[in-house]
């Protein structure tokens, strides 16, 4: 049986637009196409930021969602 690795996590907590997508270019970059990126955040223009950037680079938002004012994106980057 074959489980899926746990995505690569990158807490971007504390920082402010521009900075937390900067970080998350930064880090995809980095990483192996289609890995799972997940991303802690607590700017709350993050939600609108992520969607925009990853329908601009391809890569996919698989998930999104905030508790206790930590939002949370699961970013899987592109294959191409």
């Amino acid at each position: 049986m074959t489980t899926a690795a746990p995505p690569v996590v990158l807490d971007v907590r504390g920082l402010q637009c521009p900075l937390p997508i900067l970080r998350t270019k930064k880090a995809l970059n980095t990483m192996a196409p289609g890995t799972l990126l997940e991303v802690q955040a607590t700017d709350p223009g993050a939600v609108a930021d992520f969607r925009s950037f990853c329908s601009q680079t391809g890569h996919t938002l698989e998930h999104q969602s905030e508790e206790g004012g930590v939002y949370l994106f699961h970013i899987r980057r592109a294959t191409a």
